[in-house]
Parts: structure tokens; sequence; C-alpha cells
């Protein structure tokens, strides 16, 4: 049988080349992993030249009519550096000018608010600078008496902010709610923050905690009793049971003012017909609390 030629055996199969998967180049910046909401991202060299004017040195605006004129549409900005540059106008208004910008005060503060929830921390900071600066005017009292639900709101992001972990917005936050302590008026202050001692938020709640009992260390016995003297009382007993050492302090804060102003009241002799200014205050505790509650106020005055 003949051989087959060599010639006639099938080629030999190549090999496909195999497919090398591509991979698309990603900058560095693209990198950005998806986080809370309420961290901000590393700071930029933008982020960085921002400067915090201390409203000490904030001046007098030149034209501030003008300002005025074009303020809303600054504040409307897509640009987040001219809208940290149109909130140090707000700033200066607010500081020197207030009259001018009481009539677009909700709107102004609508976009202030809108900024405090940017997770950006430099616009954020910013506009909480400038609810410091309106707080600190006349127009703070004029947000706190009105009733359309703006200073709730601002009082609430601040006290958010005021929770947070971010040292360089929570500082600035505690500012803005000390100036509230110490320029408004105690007693509607006191309603409002005793909205938020029952908040879901534990830190949240010490800190509405912690500015009350501010609140009530500003009060002369005379807008105690206005208040209700109970009244204080009642709150502070709650706070005695909070899960979080500040508020139980801040409760403590409380009852100590409370009990300074009543004894101080008394021991001049105006009412008591000479009963020694504990044996009263003991009686009035008793008188307007549940007795284990009482009890523990007891115990906070002796220690």
């Amino acid at each position: 049988m003949a051989l087959r030629s060599l010639d006639n055996a099938l080629p030999a199969l190549q090999e496909r080349p195999r497919k090398i998967a591509k991979v698309a180049a990603v900058k560095a910046e693209d990198l950005v992993v998806a986080t809370d909401e309420n961290l901000a991202p590393p700071a930029t060299a933008a982020e960085a030249s921002v400067e915090y004017v201390a409203s000490c040195d904030l001046l007098p605006l030149d034209d501030p009519e003008t300002k005025v004129e074009r303020l809303l549409e600054d504040l409307d900005s897509k640009d987040w550096l001219k809208l940290c540059e149109a909130l140090n106008v707000v700033r200066r208004l607010a500081l020197h000018h207030s009259s001018l910008m009481l009539p677009i005060l909700d709107k102004v503060m609508l976009v202030t608010m809108k900024a405090m929830k940017n997770p950006r921390s430099a616009l954020c900071k910013t506009s909480i600078m400038a609810s410091t600066d309106i707080i600190s005017s006349s127009l703070g009292r004029t947000l706190l008496l009105n009733k359309d639900g703006a200073f709730d709101q601002l009082l609430l992001q601040l006290l958010l902010k005021a929770s947070q972990d971010k040292k360089f917005v929570c500082e600035e936050a505690e500012k803005s709610l000390h100036e509230m302590a110490r320029s408004l008026p105690p007693i509607p202050l006191l309603k409002r923050l005793h909205l938020y001692v029952k908040h879901a938020n534990l830190k949240v709640r010490a800190k509405a905690a912690v500015y009350m009992s501010h609140c009530v260390s500003k009060m002369d016995f005379g807008v105690m009793k206005e208040f209700g003297l109970g009244n204080i009382l009642h709150m502070a007993a709650d706070l005695l049971n909070d899960r979080l050492p500040a508020a139980r302090e801040s409760a403590r804060g409380m009852i100590n003012s409370v009990h300074r102003a009543f004894c101080g009241d008394h021991g001049r002799g105006e009412e008591g017909n000479g009963a020694e200014p504990s044996q009263l205050w003991q009686d009035f505790c008793f008188s307007n609390l549940r007795p284990s509650a009482a009890q523990s106020i007891a115990k906070i005055i002796l220690q």
C-alpha cells in the first residue's frame, strides 16, 4: 500500500489570538467612594483658599442698597465660590444694614439652610457663620418670633451640625447655638429647644439639653416664674434619665440654676412665713413633681 504523501497532510491548526480585556483609564479624582452625605470630599485648593472672616472684622458695605438688589441673584449662583462670597455679603448686611435685608429675609434663610446641608465643608461653614451673624443682629429676634417655621428649621440644622464628628463644622455650629442662647429671649428659645429633647438622634437630644441649660442660666427668678418653675423642673427631671452624659449634666445645671434663684428669692423673706428656703424648696419640688422625680432632684442639690 502506497504511503500518503506528506504534501497532502492537513495544515496545522493555528491558535486564535486571545482577546485582551480593555481597561479604561480612570482618573484619580474619579475614584470617589460613595459615603454618607454628611461626609465631605477632601478639601481642594479652592476650598483652602476660602477666607473665614471674624464677625468683628466685617466692615459695612459701601453701597448696601445695590448689594441688596443683586443679593438673591448672587445667592442663586451655581458656582459655590461665588455663593460663599454672596453669603459673606449676607453677613455684612446682617451686622451693619439689617433693615435692608428684612424684606428678603425668608428667601435668604432658604438659601442659607440649603448651603448648610451641602457636603462641601467650606460652603457649609460659611453658611453657618452667616446664620450666626443673622442671629446676633435684630433679625435673629424676628426669626425667632415669626411663625413661618424658618427658625425651627435653622435650629434643627444647627443641632444636627453640632452633633457631627466633623470638628471643622461642629465647632462653628456650636458657636451659632451659643450666640442664640446669649442674644435671643430665653423663654421662646427654651420652648423651641425643648421640641428636640425627644429627637431620635441621641446627640441632637443632648445638644438641645445643653443649650436649654444655657437659657435657664440666663433667667432671673421673675423670668423663671413667667415660664413656670414647675415646667423647668419637669424638663430637667426627664433629662436626668437620658442615655447621654451631656444631657444628664445639662439637667443638673438647670436644676441648680432654678434652686439658686428660688432660694435667693425666698431667702429675702418675701414669701414663706419665716420657713427655711431649703424646706420651701423641698416642699415646692414634691408639690410639682412625682415623688421619684422630686427625690432625684433633692439628691442633686445635696451633692
